[in-house]
């Protein structure tokens, strides 16, 4: 499973978005397994992983909407995602907004089983306050994680630059941190940092 204190390497592009950033990624791993192996398709714990680009795009609520059998996004009615947490054995904090709530369900139900490789997409805005928002889906962001063998092997996003939603999301952050050690503190020098500027940038 991922974790921030175990990132092995970085990647930032001016000008590219996340769709970029999933070909470089797709590419990178695919061709690292063929020189190491010979091959893009590896095996892992007895089972066989074919590395082949292009990798499955699927987005995050698909995949829960699938693994339980009815729609739900971040537009579902919170007490119905609150009673489907309830009913799948996935705790809930009363500061969990739907975002959150989807999240939970994802993690919990669906991400142990992708086989993959296939790049999650599509993460809920209140899940990813360094996402830029997605530009067709309102609660969404440009966010991807390439699951392989049911763990993340990395996450990557295109870039929010806009220092004033910046500044709210960091806000929106403070006030989950009660509930939840994962949200991020405000961070006055990032925003302030933004305000210079930054270009469209895609991030791994």
């Amino acid at each position: 499973r991922h974790n921030p204190e175990f990132t092995m390497m970085e990647v930032y592009a001016a000008y590219w978005d996340y769709e970029q950033q999933m070909q470089l990624t797709e590419n990178l791993v695919s061709g690292i397994a063929r020189e190491l192996t010979g091959s893009p398709v590896i095996s892992y714990q007895g089972r066989e992983v074919d590395m082949t680009t292009p990798w499955e795009r699927a987005p995050m609520d698909k995949l829960v909407s699938e693994k339980i059998g009815r729609d739900v996004s971040v537009d579902t009615d919170r007490d119905e995602l609150v009673a489907l947490c309830e009913e799948h054995g996935v705790e809930v904090e009363d500061s969990y907004g739907t975002g959150k709530l989807l999240l939970e369900l994802y993690e919990k139900l669906v991400e142990g089983e992708l086989w993959g490789p296939v790049f999650v997409t599509e993460y809920p805005k209140e899940v990813s306050p360094l996402a830029r928002s997605h530009r067709s889906r309102p609660g969404y962001t440009e966010r991807f994680e390439g699951i392989v063998a049911g763990s993340e092997i990395c996450n990557g996003f295109s870039e929010l630059n806009d220092p004033k939603e910046q500044y709210y999301r960091f806000k929106d952050q403070e006030r989950a941190s009660e509930h939840d050690e994962e949200a991020m503190p405000m961070d006055y020098d990032y925003v302030r940092a933004l305000k210079y500027g930054l270009p469209p940038t895609a991030g791994l």
